[in-house]
């Protein structure tokens, strides 16, 4: 000690130290509880922190800057200034005091979550879209009261409604919890872990706690679809999504169900004893007794990558072959699947009868689009030695160059003797607004001018795979099921196959 220095001046002097010891003692103990313990302070108590180290650096700093504009010490201003940061310094001190020991004191109130099991309760498998209940259990086997919110571990794409949830949990209760899960894509999704946010009673800390609760969830796409074409089926409405009624080559022979009488139904149809029972005109429907066999080839490659609407044109594409493949089914035929990009990725067998729908969905949810250029060499290879029956082949795909163009119409060409070809593809929309909306703009217009050519010949190639003897199913990827079902019950009611 400087016997020439004041004592007050060397009290003064450390009591602006004061400050940075205080910060120092607070934040080595937030980092130890952080890493130790997962134990953070919340929002609440941010709050109540920030203005006192504000206050905390403004003392530190007055006096210096009090010095650099009056090295003598001559302003009185000035000195007032440093007298009165000396006086507030004391003040400051003991409300750090204060605020230390109310977080030290609410710290104590965290539980432990040693007596915390947690377990999950969810189907196994949901659509697209669609809203699935989970309910989520936490026990308490300990003595003591819980403050938490819960929130589940949610995989990418997938919403929760409400994401996290606060409870109370009493000692040796249990606390079921419900929200609502809306997957956006398909696939397989797990769920990992259950994250537990234990919190202290005066809402200063927070502890988080993850628990291991491993769940497999498995998308597939709506089918909303089919349950409103059964709807129109039963009520002959099928007109109102595009489906044609085609009028049949033949006598009808196969008794397929009872239904309502139609003006342009033949009265030798009529079902006396049904409309006696019924008070109502009651028609029996027949259908031909014709089984075929039907496979989808489906592109995955990157011909099929473009979006619409925020779905890809696979995605398109997968909903229309759901929604034949009911239809198909239900007329007594037999459906397969063979998806393919660089690789074979997927082959559904052709079979009959109502699980066959099931195998299509297990084939169809997991399949996405490739960045990788498809190799239709491997695919008709491999489909020409797993289906040696005749058969109706479509394949869902696109073109846009002279190499897949040439690829498709070579193979559906070989197809020709022994199958019936029928080549469905993507369009591409705005491919046809730019060709629809020229402008005065010389760029726009160049634009223009090349999407029309890019379409006049994708006419010709449809227009040369058709003279081939192939049908061609051509749409865009929101109106496909529509003329595709048209076209299979076109290819059922003529006996092409």
């Amino acid at each position: 000690m400087d016997p020439q220095v004041p004592l007050y001046d060397l009290i003064g002097r450390y009591l602006f130290l004061a400050p940075w010891l205080g910060l120092f003692l607070l934040v080595a103990p937030l980092l130890v509880l952080a890493f130790g313990w997962r134990i953070y302070p919340t929002r609440l108590a941010v709050r109540l922190l920030f203005p006192l180290l504000i206050l905390s650096i403004l003392m530190v700093a007055a006096p210096p800057i009090a010095q650099m504009f009056d090295p003598g010490g001559k302003s009185r201003i000035l000195w007032l200034l440093q007298f009165s940061a000396n006086l507030l310094i004391y003040f400051l001190i003991l409300i750090d005091l204060l605020v230390l020991a109310t977080l030290v004191f609410d710290l104590l109130t965290i539980t432990s979550p040693s007596g915390i099991r947690v377990y999950r309760n969810m189907i196994r498998s949901g659509s697209l879209g669609g809203q699935h209940s989970v309910k989520l259990f936490v026990e308490n086997l300990g003595r003591r009261t819980h403050r938490l919110s819960v929130k589940d571990d949610l995989p990418e794409s997938m919403q929760a409604s409400p994401e996290s949830q606060d409870a109370v949990l009493d000692p040796r209760k249990r606390l079921e919890l419900e929200y609502m899960l809306t997957p956006t894509r398909r696939g397989v999704f797990h769920f990992e872990n259950i994250y537990l946010r234990l919190q202290s009673k005066l809402g200063f800390w927070q502890r988080f706690v993850s628990r291991e609760c491993p769940s497999e969830f498995l998308v597939y796409p709506d089918m909303q679809q089919l349950q409103e074409y059964a709807h129109l089926a039963r009520t002959n409405r099928l007109n109102l999504i595009g489906v044609r009624k085609t009028r049949k080559a033949g006598q009808d022979n196969n008794f397929e169900r009872l239904r309502d009488y139609n003006l342009d139904d033949n009265y030798k149809h009529i079902d006396w004893r049904a409309t006696a029972r019924r008070q109502k005109l009651t028609v029996k429907q027949f259908q031909q007794d014709q089984s075929q066999r039907i496979v989808f080839m489906l592109d995955c490659g990157r011909l099929m990558t473009n979006e619409y609407k925020g779905l890809s044109m696979l995605d398109y594409a997968m909903n229309s072959i759901l929604m034949m493949s009911y239809v198909a089914l239900n007329q007594g035929d037999s459906v397969g699947l063979l998806c393919f990009s660089d690789k074979v990725e997927k082959y559904v067998p052709v079979r009959g009868g109502p699980r066959q729908m099931n195998h299509m969905l297990h084939g169809l949810f997991d399949r996405f689009p490739k960045f990788t250029q498809s190799n239709f060499d491997e695919a008709f290879l491999y489909f020409s030695n797993h289906c040696r029956r005749r058969t109706l082949v479509i394949l869902i795909s696109n073109v846009i160059d002279e190499i897949s163009s040439t690829q498709i119409t070579g193979y559906l060409s070989t197809l020709m003797p022994r199958h019936l070809p029928v080549l469905c593809l993507m369009r591409d929309r705005s491919v046809f607004e730019i060709a629809d909306n020229p402008a005065l703009d010389e760029t726009v217009l160049y634009r223009s001018g090349a999407a029309a050519n890019l379409l006049l010949w994708r006419h010709e190639v449809l227009k040369k795979i058709s003279d081939n003897g192939a049908l061609v199913v051509d749409a865009f990827p929101d109106q496909l099921t529509a003329p595709l079902v048209n076209r299979y019950l076109e290819v059922k009611a003529k006996h092409l196959l």
